[in-house]
C-alpha cells in the first residue's frame, strides 16, 4: 500500500479517510475524480469540490482524475469540455494525463448492465415517465412493482438489446434495477439504469441511443479508473446506497468508496446551474463570464486570482453540512493575495478640473512616487505634474461638512507625492451652477521628497496630469442579488431579486500614463478605490477598460 495513514488532523474528511485507511486500506495508490457534466461552465462552488478532490488525492501520494460525465447529448458540447479543463488548469489543479470520458465506457457500462439482466438484478420497463414517477411512491408509502418487473432473463436480453440497435423511440423503455419498491430511500426503488435518446452525441456521434444514468455509470467509471474515494457533496449522500450496490452486484473486489462533504453557498451570488442558465439566457447578465456571476470564468474576468480563491477554500475547511459563506472572506483572501506584489497608481474616477494658477504655463516635471507603500522592493516610478490636473469629483466641497478635510474654499491640502495646493476660487456654469473647474495655488516649497518641514495639512488625495491623462472606462461591480435566498421556481421573476446598482460604468476615468500600459489581465491598486484588473472584453471606450475587483475595505455590507 502506498497511501500515508499517518497524517496530521487536517479536517473532517481527510480525518474520516485516515481513521477508514488505518481499518480497510487498499492496495493500490490513492486516486479521486471530479466528474463534471460538460452542460456548463465550473463556478466557485465547483472550485469547492476540486480542490478537495485534488488535495486528498496530493496529501497521500495519489492522483487526480478529471472525467466528464457526458451521458446525456442533449445538453452536452465539446465547448464546455474545453473550457472546464482550461478552468481547472487555471484554478492551479491540472489532472495532466487523467482526463477522461465517462462516453468512452460505453461499451463495458453496457457490458455490465447486461450482467446486472443475466443475474436477475435488471429489467426492461415499458411504463411511460409519468407512470415510472408515480410508481414510485412517497417518503411514507412504498413504491408499486411494475408490470415489467418478472419479465425473463432471456426476454430482457433481447429488449435491452434491440433498445441498443435504436428499435424503439426516446423514452418508450428504460432499463431498471430490480431492488426493493418498499426501501425508506427512493433511490433503491428500482431505479433506471438506462434510457433511450435518439440524439447525437459530441463525442460518440450517433453510435449509441442508449444512455446510462449517472447513478449507474458513475461506480462503474470509479472501478474502471481505480478510483479509491469517490468524494461528492452531501446531496449525494442518500444515493450511497446504490453506488455500492451497483459495485457489489458486479462483483468488484476493492470497490472505490463514495464519501461526502458539506456544500458551499455564497453570500450574495447564485450558484445553482439552472438559475446561472436563466441569468444567461434572459441576458440579465453579460455572458457566462460576467464578472458579477460566480463561475470560475466570471470570476476571472472579475480579476481574481487563482491564489485568493483556493486560500478562500482552505479559510472554509472540510465541512459536514450545507455551509454559507460570506463573500467578504474571499475579497479578504485577494487582498492579502494583492497587497504587496501588486503597484498602486493614480486613478481619477469622476474627474474634477484642478487649473494650478500660479504653475508655469507649458512647463511640466517628472515627480517620483512608490510602486508600493507595504513593499518597497517593487521600487518607485515618475509620474507628470502640469498646471492642469485631474483629481475626484469628491474631493472637492464647495460647502464642506464638519470633518470634511479635503480640498474646500480656501483649504489646503496635499497632493500626493507633489505639492500642497489651496483653492482660490471657483469656476461655475452661469446657466446650470455646475462646477466646471478649481482654481488653486501652489507652494513650491512643499514638494514631496524634499525634506520640507513645519507645515502640515490634514487631507491627502491622488490626482493625475491633464495633459498626460489616458481616458478609458471602469466598471464598478456591487452584489448581484438583493437577497440570495430565491424561491425554488422553475421560472423566477429576476426584476425582484437582481441589484440594479450591481454594474455602475463609469466611461470618462482619468488615469495616470502607467495604467494605459496594462495588458488584458493585469491587476493594479488605484489609490482608495481599491483593486482593478485590465478587462479584455468590448467597449465603448477606446481607451483602457478596468474592472473592479474589490475595494480596499469590505463594502458589501454597508449600505
Amino acid at each position: 500500500m502506498s497511501t500515508d495513514i499517518n497524517k496530521p488532523d487536517e479536517g473532517y474528511l481527510a480525518n474520516l479517510i485516515r481513521e477508514e485507511l488505518h481499518t480497510y486500506p487498499f492496495h493500490r495508490p490513492m486516486a479521486t475524480r471530479f466528474p463534471p457534466e460538460p452542460n456548463g461552465y465550473l463556478h466557485i462552488g465547483s472550485a469547492y469540490a476540486i480542490m478537495t478532490n485534488a488535495e486528498i488525492a496530493r496529501s497521500y501520494g495519489g492522483r487526480f482524475h478529471l472525467r466528464f460525465d457526458d451521458t446525456n447529448p442533449l445538453k452536452e458540447d465539446a465547448a464546455y469540455a474545453e473550457a472546464i479543463l482550461e478552468d481547472i488548469k487555471w484554478l492551479g489543479f491540472d489532472p495532466g494525463s487523467h482526463v477522461y470520458y465517462g462516453s468512452d465506457y460505453s461499451e463495458m457500462i453496457f457490458k455490465a448492465a447486461m450482467t446486472l439482466i443475466k443475474k436477475e438484478k435488471a429489467y426492461v420497463c415499458d411504463l411511460s415517465p409519468d407512470e415510472l414517477a408515480a410508481g414510485r411512491g412517497t417518503l411514507t408509502e412504498p413504491g408499486v412493482d411494475s408490470p415489467y418487473r418478472n419479465r425473463s432473463i432471456e426476454e430482457n436480453v433481447a429488449l435491452f438489446q434491440e433498445m441498443k440497435e435504436g428499435r424503439y423511440k426516446t423514452a418508450s423503455k428504460v432499463l431498471r434495477a430490480r431492488i426493493d419498491m418498499s426501501s425508506p430511500n427512493m433511490n433503491m426503488r428500482d431505479p433506471v439504469l438506462y434510457r433511450i435518446i435518439h440524439a447525437d452525441h459530441y463525442r460518440t456521434g450517433a453510435a449509441w441511443c442508449i444512455y446510462p444514468m449517472y447513478d449507474f455509470a458513475h461506480p462503474i467509471q470509479d472501478a474502471i479508473e481505480g478510483i479509491t474515494y469517490s468524494l461528492c457533496s452531501l446531496e449525494f449522500k442518500d444515493h450511497r446506497p446504490l453506488y455500492e450496490w451497483v459495485l457489489a452486484e458486479l462483483g468488484y473486489e476493492e470497490p472505490p468508496r463514495q464519501r461526502e462533504f458539506g456544500r458551499v453557498g455564497v453570500t450574495g451570488v447564485v450558484t445553482s446551474k439552472r438559475y446561472l442558465r436563466q441569468l444567461v439566457e434572459e441576458r440579465h447578465v453579460d455572458g457566462w463570464d460576467d464578472p458579477r456571476l460566480p463561475t470560475l470564468r466570471g470570476l476571472r474576468r472579475r480579476g481574481y486570482t487563482p491564489a485568493s480563491i483556493r486560500s478562500f477554500i482552505e479559510e472554509i475547511g472540510s465541512i459536514r453540512s450545507y455551509s454559507t459563506v460570506d463573500i467578504s472572506l474571499l475579497d479578504q483572501c485577494l487582498r492579502q493575495d494583492l497587497k504587496e506584489s501588486t503597484i498602486s497608481v493614480m486613478a481619477v474616477l469622476r474627474p474634477l478640473k484642478i487649473v494650478i494658477t500660479n504653475y508655469p504655463e507649458d512647463t511640466e516635471e517628472m515627480l517620483r512616487v512608490e510602486n508600493n507603500a507595504s513593499n518597497v522592493e517593487l521600487g518607485s516610478r515618475e509620474v507628470p505634474f502640469s498646471r492642469t490636473i485631474y483629481i475626484e469629483q469628491d474631493d472637492f466641497m464647495e460647502d464642506p461638512v464638519p470633518g470634511y478635510h479635503r480640498l474646500q474654499p480656501g483649504g489646503e491640502v496635499r497632493l500626493k507625492g507633489a505639492y500642497f495646493i489651496r483653492c482660490q476660487k471657483v469656476v461655475k456654469d452661469p446657466e446650470s451652477g455646475d462646477i466646471l473647474e478649481v482654481h488653486c495655488t501652489y507652494d513650491p516649497e512643499t514638494k514631496s521628497g524634499t525634506g520640507f518641514a513645519g507645515r502640515k495639512v490634514k487631507g491627502t488625495i491622488h490626482w493625475v496630469s491633464a495633459a498626460h491623462a489616458v481616458a478609458g472606462e471602469v466598471r464598478l461591480y456591487d452584489r448581484l442579488l438583493r437577497d440570495e435566498n430565491i424561491p425554488k421556481e422553475d421560472s423566477v421573476d429576476w426584476s425582484k431579486w437582481l441589484n440594479p446598482n450591481s454594474l455602475i460604468q463609469l466611461y470618462a476615468a482619468q488615469f495616470e500614463p502607467i495604467a494605459g500600459k496594462a495588458a488584458p489581465g493585469d491587476r493594479l491598486q488605484f489609490f482608495r478605490h481599491g483593486y482593478f484588473v485590465a478587462d479584455d472584453g468590448p467597449s465603448t471606450n477606446e481607451g483602457p477598460v478596468f474592472n473592479r475587483i474589490v475595494p480596499l475595505k469590505d463594502s458589501w455590507n454597508k449600505k
